[in-house]
């Protein structure tokens, strides 16, 4: 039998198995955990997947893998124990302890692996509706792919099979789910389709400042606190004094008066009533007093830096792409509001298997201090 076949084989496999034929009626059919639609997840797939994250969650090299057995946990418990006391710890936790520990333990790796069978059930159900099809071949090439990128020797990839307590025909499923994503993303994204030149202009001529520089202006500046101590700082200047020496003396903001007054300003950066005087003042002309919620400033212009804007034409693609980008984004997540509740009705889990994803799930209530209560 040749590898190509041995590999669809065990695709083939998993998937029957995963996916066993739903009862006729309502409900959860018995020996299933889960029901999505006209299909069901078996009690075996879950457990097989439960023991696949219990092994990818222990936390050293070595480490005994036990999955949490409820409702008693006695082997997850023996476990704690054993562990507890190999690592001589000072004190003993009691075995009601440990039972929750291991009841905590058991729900993260249940919802992570119902998550995980409910969200490929969703997929690989909505996906044809789309028109978007996997084949097995297309899963053994992206399969190959990964494999040989990520395990340059074939003992390399038996290792991590065998540490990780997956088998081929789980890596082939995992591989099917992403490509079904994958390509399912894609095919939604495409619905958003291309702004038009309208939308391009309307977004250039609402967001000019984004496309431009700023007129610049060098200014020699002095804060202060009263208009009567502005008035006298302006008429030292004009009576010979240098600005950078009153500036020093007067200003009490920190920043400019270690400068002798000099900072340079961008158009639209300060208050509204200093910016606009600043930016229709004549170069070389003391201004002010100017009144702001900072106090008074008097001030002279050194210099000016014109300001600079790109054209239309300049900046259109990037526009484009932008708005491109932001109606995908709008598709998207419209999409998946809407097949997360489509899909959420047609989802039944059986009692002890309930998770947010099922149709029975009720958001536990909380009570003022903000927790959480069943």
């Amino acid at each position: 039998m040749s590898k190509t076949i041995r590999i669809t084989s065990a695709l083939c496999a998993v998937l029957f198995a995963l996916l066993g034929l739903a009862a006729c009626g309502g409900g959860v059919p018995s020996g299933s955990v889960v029901k999505v639609g006209e299909k069901s997840i078996s009690k075996p797939a879950f457990e097989h997947w439960l023991a696949i994250a219990a092994t990818s969650n222990k936390t050293t090299v070595g480490q005994k893998v036990v999955v949490p057995d409820p409702p008693n946990y006695t082997a997850c418990i023996a476990n704690l124990e054993a562990t507890a006391a190999a690592a001589k710890s000072p004190t003993k936790p009691t075995k009601e302890q440990l039972k929750k520990q291991c009841e905590q333990q058991y729900k993260s790796l249940q919802s992570e692996v119902l998550n995980f069978l409910i969200g490929l059930e969703w997929v690989l159900n909505e996906a044809p509706g789309h028109g978007v099809n996997v084949t097995d071949a297309e899963v053994h090439k992206q399969f190959v792919k990964i494999r040989t990128q990520q395990f340059p020797s074939a003992a390399e990839f038996e290792k991590f099979v065998a540490n990780s307590g997956q088998s081929v025909s789980d890596l082939l499923l995992r591989v099917k789910y992403n490509l079904a994503s994958q390509k399912l993303q894609q095919k939604i994204l495409k619905t958003a389709g291309a702004p038009t030149q309208a939308q391009v202009e309307k977004y250039y001529s609402e967001n000019k400042s984004r496309f431009g520089v700023p007129e610049k202006r060098v200014v020699e500046i002095i804060l202060t606190k009263e208009e009567a101590t502005a008035k006298k700082a302006k008429q030292e200047i004009e009576s010979g004094k240098s600005f950078a020496s009153v500036a020093r003396s007067t200003s009490i903001d920190p920043t400019t008066k270690a400068k002798g007054g000099v900072i340079e300003v961008s158009k639209g950066q300060e208050e509204k009533a200093l910016d606009e005087a600043i930016f229709s003042a004549q170069k070389g002309v003391l201004s002010g007093p100017i009144k702001t919620a900072f106090g008074y400033y008097i001030f002279e212009v050194i210099s000016t830096t014109p300001g600079t804007q790109q054209s239309l034409a300049a900046v259109q693609a990037s526009i484009k792409q932008q708005l491109t980008s932001t109606q995908q984004q709008a598709a998207f997540t419209k999409f998946v509001k809407e097949f997360k509740k489509k899909w959420k009705e047609k989802t039944e889990c059986a009692a002890g298997y309930v998770v947010e994803d099922c149709k029975q799930y009720k958001a536990p209530k909380t009570v003022s201090t903000g927790t959480a209560v069943p």
